[in-house]
């Protein structure tokens, strides 16, 4: 058991390689503080707006994660989210791209007819 307990933290591959990426561009801007140098500081800040934006691709390409906790087969950092593809309801990322998940309908809706329309008489 983890130190954490039972539940989906999400590690993914692109939360991890957004972290990671995010880091060095951080790292970039300590030292530009340090060494007082603008270039180095927007140098640090590309990299770290580089990080968001490589992030969102792989979570499109399905190697981020949906909202709340998913299945515990799929819990591995390697395992890719299949339903990405059409995109994950109440996502910013995925709107933002344009992807809008089909509405479910209610299949006991479908199924009900509509009220019989009267038929139409000509004087």
């Amino acid at each position: 058991m983890s130190a954490h307990g039972d539940v989906d933290l999400g590690h993914t591959v692109a939360g991890w390689t957004g972290t990671a990426i995010s880091l060095v561009g951080l790292g970039v801007v300590g030292v530009a503080v340090a060494a007082v140098s603008l270039p180095l500081t927007l140098l640090g800040g590309g990299i770290t707006a580089l990080a968001a934006v490589v992030t969102w691709a792989l979570h499109l390409a399905g190697w981020g994660k949906p909202s709340g906790p998913r299945p515990r087969h799929e819990w591995s950092w390697r395992v890719r989210d299949r339903s990405a593809r059409h995109g994950h309801p109440d996502c910013l990322g995925c709107r933002m791209a344009g992807k809008r998940p089909a509405t479910v309908t209610d299949p006991a809706r479908v199924a009900e007819p509509g009220p019989a329309a009267a038929p139409v008489t000509t004087p």
